[in-house]
């Protein structure tokens, strides 16, 4: 077989050249796409979203002066990136409520990639509806005055 050796040391067999340069740049994608989150956090964890304004503002809030459910989400990773969960709940809950769920689905699309599953990263609908239910509902309760509490 013309092919070239599989780089990633899966046995030894050869891989057509095509399917081994699409690898290769997957690769190269991931790593870059690991690159840039590692910065953006560094970034997010040295200043402070409350005191620097170049971070992008919500035009939502400031179209409508009300919150969306993403508003106070960066102030949140950065509060959670410095060890502090209740400051970290209180500018974003569902947020940092979603957290755990987002790694599960990480972790979950990573094992499959592992045992060499097609890259697809399957939300079951009922957990779709759900989230989306539930952002809907976090952001009308958190512009009511009895629910000041979850205003960041």
């Amino acid at each position: 077989m013309n092919g070239v050796a599989n780089s990633a040391g899966f046995g030894g067999a050869d891989v057509p050249p095509k399917l081994a340069e699409r690898r290769d740049w997957r690769s190269h994608l991931f790593s870059l796409g690991v690159l840039a989150m590692a910065a953006a956090c560094a970034v997010l964890f040295l200043f402070n979203p409350s005191h620097y304004r170049f971070y992008p503002v919500c035009l939502f809030h400031q179209t409508t002066g009300l919150l969306c459910p993403g508003c106070g989400s960066l102030r949140a990773m950065h509060q959670l990136l410095h060890g502090h969960l209740g400051a970290a709940l209180h500018c974003n809950a569902l947020l940092v409520a979603s957290l755990p769920f987002a790694a599960w689905l990480t972790i979950r699309f990573a094992a499959g990639k592992m045992k060499g599953q097609p890259a697809a990263l399957i939300v079951p609908p009922n957990g779709f509806w759900l989230f989306l239910a539930a952002a809907v509902a976090f952001g009308v309760l958190r512009n009511l005055p009895a629910f000041s509490w979850l205003a960041p």
